[in-house]
């Protein structure tokens, strides 16, 4: 079975109307959730918990749409290659 990973990170953004973090330092990761409904409650409880700051936002990355395994990987993608 394929493994469907999700990232849930987060912070403060520059303008709360773009995606552009204040300070990519202090970037919040939540954690890595092994299927979409996990992440989703991490990423609800973090927004629950900044509710009051209009400039922080939460989000779910669908890693396993990063990458395809089954494809071949350029020369650049592997070091060495």
């Amino acid at each position: 079975m394929t493994q469907r990973l999700h990232l849930v990170f987060g912070g403060e953004l520059i303008d709360p109307t773009k995606s552009a973090f204040k300070n990519v330092d202090d970037i919040h990761v939540v954690g890595i959730f092994p299927d979409y409904e996990t992440a989703y409650n991490a990423w609800k409880a973090e927004a629950q918990r900044t509710v009051d700051n209009a400039h922080m936002r939460y989000f779910i990355a669908h890693l396993h749409r990063l990458r395809d395994e089954g494809a071949e990987t350029s020369p650049t993608e592997e070091l060495g290659s």
